[in-house]
């Protein structure tokens, strides 16, 4: 007697439950990440490297920001509402004026998003900032 081996039966694509459900999960993950709003962060207009600009020395504001969060003008500790206070004075006698912060490398990270935000809401157009290591 033979044995015939048993034929597996085949399973249609159109038949199949899964590949809809999958088809379906595709479509709805790429309208889901086709609507997300992606923060760009500060966007920065750079100079060329090989071009120049001169500023006054009398545009600058010099403001460093140590570890514990303070801030220093010319090595005198004042508050963020004194900082607004100067930018603002010195905006309306140079309104191309330059804010250059000296960061401590310890300082604290929202302190400096502070003083950042300010500058921005005051519509300072200059604005340069280092990673100050020494003479703290």
């Amino acid at each position: 007697m033979k044995v015939r081996p048993k034929r597996k039966k085949r399973i249609d694509i159109a038949e199949s439950g899964a590949l809809s459900d999958l088809a379906f999960l595709l479509i709805v993950f790429f309208i889901v990440i086709a609507v997300f709003n992606i923060n760009k962060g500060l966007l920065l207009q750079l100079p060329k490297s090989d071009s120049t600009k001169i500023v006054n020395v009398n545009e600058i504001i010099k403001i460093q920001l140590n570890e514990k969060g303070q801030i220093l003008e010319d090595s005198a500790l004042i508050g963020i509402q004194d900082l607004e206070e100067m930018v603002k004075a010195n905006l309306a006698v140079y309104p191309n004026m330059t804010f250059l912060l000296h960061i401590h490398p310890d300082a604290i990270y929202q302190d400096v998003v502070d003083i950042i935000n300010l500058v921005r809401q005051l519509k300072v157009e200059n604005f340069s900032f280092s990673m100050k290591e020494d003479g703290w």
